[in-house]
């Protein structure tokens, strides 16, 4: 199976870990085609930046879905993830529910760990989107700055471990999810200085990506994600509004 990893930020390095983290957990069979963002924000951090990244990755979708079997909407916060599944037939997977299902799987409630403060109020917002927010214990941030995005697992790697730890003590979380794209593969590193499963973000939504393309499930004809009928767009890309004009 071909499994699309996009990338809804534009930095490649980024996109590198997330391919490494998910290649390690990928079956024998299935290819992982990366692919980032060609314009946009070096990371998503805000409210206002995930619309961005949301019809961002609309448009990378509509270019590539044909020649994938499914994909996944790698950034944590699940940016344009709902529209997807609307308008696509193939299953998108988001990176934070599936994490945050994952954790769900291994204990009542978790903890999600991540590398800067103004990521706090869309993880918020993204855990009540999936309805998740009685299973949520806490959300711990980093108040650091940090010199590069690309750099900021191992130059804060001590400071997003003593937080975990935290959640774990103080906040009651049975699970932690390390979250942000740039921390994928970090959780392999850490998960045995962590007294609780540590979720690796990327490694849950790829299995979760797999397991839906196993199962063979049909495209939804009703229903809040059957696709929209046809209507006429103008100024889209070709690809996403032949997509939504049905051509």
């Amino acid at each position: 199976m071909r499994i699309l990893l996009l990338n809804p930020n534009t930095t490649e390095a980024i996109t590198q870990r997330l391919l490494v983290a998910a290649k390690a957990v990928a079956a024998p069979r299935t290819e992982i085609v990366p692919l980032t963002a060609p314009r946009g924000v070096p990371y998503i951090a805000s409210r206002a930046e995930a619309q961005i990244g949301g019809a961002i990755a609309l448009d990378m979708l509509a270019e590539h879905h044909h020649a994938v079997d499914a994909a996944i909407i790698a950034a944590f916060g699940d940016p344009g993830l709902m529209g997807a599944r609307e308008l696509f037939d193939i299953p998108v997977v988001g990176m934070a529910e599936a994490a945050m299902l994952t954790a769900c799987m291994l204990g009542k409630r978790f903890s999600i760990v991540t590398f800067a403060r103004a990521l706090g109020p869309w993880y918020e917002e993204c855990v009540a989107m999936h309805g998740l927010g009685g299973r949520c214990a806490s959300i711990r941030m980093l108040d650091e700055t940090f010199a590069d995005i690309g750099d900021v697992q191992e130059e804060k790697e001590e400071v997003i471990l003593a937080l975990a730890n935290r959640a774990v003590a103080e906040d009651g979380a049975d699970c932690v999810i390390l979250a942000g794209a740039p921390l994928a593969g970090l959780a392999a590193k850490v998960a045995h200085r962590i007294p609780v499963p540590v979720i690796d973000q990327i490694g849950a939504a790829l299995k979760q990506a797999e397991a839906l393309v196993a199962l063979q499930p049909r495209k939804a004809s009703a229903g809040t994600f059957c696709r929209p009928p046809a209507k006429p767009t103008l100024g889209l890309s070709e690809a996403l509004a032949a997509r939504i004009e049905h051509r």
